[in-house]
């Protein structure tokens, strides 16, 4: 049912007031999923798919389910901002499965040697040529570097999150601590890897420009870019994974 269907459904029932008072919940359930996903991903587009979720809440809500409202609309919202994101995300779950693997593998050979997990360790490490593991960082370079799956498996507790009026001290902390881990880990990327992002993310080079800068192909570029990511994806781990 679309937006203003659905609003013209539950109109009858005097729901104005009950949206614009759940709408800043729609906000931060919007926020904080924001904060896991790629900067293509626009805030505007997840409150819209919010909001159909509030009203889908406000039609379909039975109190003696035993539910609060706020826990039942706070699932539906989410549920409905996950749906769309899974609607423009046409990347295949093999790629995304793929990209894990290569996290996972980087973490691990890192854990085990205390050194930089080399494009080769990790090929070794998972069995396959160099060709297929440079394959792999291609088509992961071409999708977002996370699954909409895991977000829907990491259940509720982002949810909880978003449902608490306040960020306290601890949240700030914790915040900070997280900016302080990225900022080490990415000091701490091997130099070519560190370079690439450099010039990616502070001089805003595009990839053809960084390729001409270090006199190797666009495609390479790409390369080591998503293989920084997954990098640091996995020395970020204890973080991520929380």
């Amino acid at each position: 049912m679309s937006g203003v269907a659905m609003y013209t459904a539950v109109q009858a029932g005097g729901t104005d007031e009950r949206v614009m008072q759940h709408a800043p919940l729609v906000k931060r359930i919007a926020y904080h999923l924001l904060n896991r996903l790629p900067d293509s991903v626009q805030v505007d587009d997840l409150i819209q798919a919010g909001m159909l979720g509030l009203l889908e809440a406000i039609k379909n809500y039975d109190a003696s389910q035993g539910a609060s409202f706020d826990t039942y609309a706070g699932i539906r919202i989410r549920g409905s901002m996950l749906d769309e994101i899974r609607r423009s995300d046409w990347t295949p779950r093999s790629v995304h499965k793929k990209s894990r693997m290569v996290s996972e593998a980087i973490r691990t050979i890192e854990n085990k040697t205390g050194h930089e997990a080399r494009d080769i360790d990790v090929a070794e490490h998972l069995g396959i040529a160099m060709d297929e593991y440079n394959q792999i960082l291609q088509d992961s370079s071409c999708c977002r570097v996370f699954s909409v799956e895991e977000l829907a498996e990491d259940g509720d507790h982002y949810l909880d999150d978003a449902l608490d009026q306040e960020e306290g001290p601890i949240d700030s902390l914790s915040r900070e601590g997280f900016q302080q881990a990225l900022a080490n880990a990415i000091m701490g990327l091997p130099e070519r890897e560190r370079l690439v992002v450099s010039l990616y993310y502070d001089e805003e080079l595009n990839l053809r420009e960084i390729g001409e800068v270090l006199n190797i192909s666009e495609s390479r570029v790409s390369q080591i870019s998503t293989q920084a990511v997954l990098r640091l994806r996995s020395r970020l781990s204890a973080w991520t994974d929380d």
